[in-house]
């Protein structure tokens, strides 16, 4: 749940690069050289990353594997940059309403706000909304639910506030958010009650969060070069309104080096864990493309995962994947954890030459089942 609740201001981003490739009526507005490339001719929409304003709709496809296929449509609302004086792309604040529905009658509605403030010394993210989410729960480490998973039902109230600050005029950032979620758990088949505890069933959820960062990255779209990571800290308590007191704590790390002209390596590491004893559906669990949320979940998760990019031409590459992860029941015996894996393949295209920005489509099997994703900028969004 985690991971289908929490949304990133790079998201905000890809919702930004869908609008202007599925929108005709924005498109029909525009002249045809527009959106191409006056290098080579190719479709590009590199000007109007750098043209942003006004109203745009989009459509985004939603590709998770636990809930099923669908798709997203959102309104965005582009506040420019008044300062005029530094060359180059300044990206927007950015206010949007959006909703969506899924093939297993998920659904949600809500809005949020992201802003980059004081020459991106701020960085604001406000963000509520409502769903109704049906997953499966697999238990933790293995035992009878691995085999027989529940069907659930989780309608959820959420509502973030955060921000971060640079150090100076350094890569580093430090900030903090409050969270507060109020979820209500319904079963499918009654004969699941004695796996799921009574008190889960519905809960107010509100904690406060520390968030230390550094990045260095050579674009916020697309990097090919330059490292983030990225360590979080979430106490709910019961002081600030949780019916429960539970911590998480996630560390994960991203770098990307290219190798020679037409070759960049790509590297990720995650963990998660667990602290207290926080209700079912937010427990960490592994997060590979392939892999459904909440399929490899325990009190501690750790992934390592490679992504390798090769350049055919100018506009086009493609690329392999692969990772391995273990989701661990109990910090009090590691001797019992789940496994999972992905392995995969796809290809990318360079939709804006200017931000090095790319899109594609990737093809990933798990150790149940095949999954497709459709990629906007990096496909280790967070």
């Amino acid at each position: 749940m985690k991971r289908l609740k929490k949304k990133n201001i790079q998201i905000i981003v890809i919702f930004v690069i869908l609008s202007l490739f599925f929108s005709i009526e924005g498109l029909a507005q525009k002249k045809q050289s527009a959106i191409r490339d006056t290098l080579d001719n190719a479709i590009d929409i590199s000007y109007y990353l750098n043209n942003l304003h006004g109203v745009l709709p989009i459509v985004s496809p939603i590709t998770e594997p636990a809930v099923g296929y669908g798709a997203a449509l959102a309104g965005l609302y582009f506040i420019p940059k008044k300062d005029t004086s530094r060359k180059g792309f300044k990206m927007p604040d950015v206010a949007a309403l959006a909703g969506g529905l899924t093939a297993n009658k998920t659904w949600f509605a809500g809005g949020g706000y992201a802003g980059f403030w004081n020459k991106d010394r701020i960085r604001y993210r406000g963000v509520a909304g409502y769903g109704e989410i049906n997953l499966k729960y697999y238990g933790s480490g293995g035992g009878f639910l691995d085999k027989n998973p529940i069907d659930f039902t989780i309608n959820s109230l959420f509502f973030l506030q955060q921000a971060i600050f640079r150090i100076g005029n350094t890569k580093f950032l430090l900030g903090g958010k409050y969270q507060l979620g109020l979820a209500k758990v319904t079963l499918f088949k009654e004969s699941d009650i004695p796996f799921i505890k009574e008190r889960d069933k519905d809960l107010t959820n509100s904690g406060i969060g520390f968030i230390a960062e550094y990045e260095n990255f050579n674009n916020i779209f697309s990097p090919s070069k330059g490292l983030r990571v990225n360590l979080t800290y979430d106490q709910f308590l019961q002081s600030i309104g949780s019916d429960l007191d539970f911590g998480r704590l996630a560390l994960f790390g991203i770098y990307y080096q290219p190798l020679t002209s037409f070759w960049t390596a790509g590297f990720r590491f995650e963990t998660g864990m667990a602290l207290g004893n926080p209700p079912f559906y937010m427990m960490p669990f592994v997060f590979l493309r392939g892999v459904p949320a909440m399929r490899y979940q325990g009190e501690l998760t750790a992934l390592l995962e490679t992504e390798q990019e090769f350049s055919i031409t100018r506009r086009w590459s493609i690329v392999g994947f692969g990772g391995y992860g273990h989701a661990y029941k109990s910090l009090d015996d590691l001797d019992k954890y789940m496994p999972a894996w992905n392995a995969g393949g796809g290809f990318r295209y360079l939709l804006a030459r200017v931000f090095g920005l790319k899109m594609g489509l990737d093809v990933a099997r798990g150790p149940e089942q095949w999954a497709v994703y459709v990629v906007f900028g990096s496909s280790w969004i967070k």
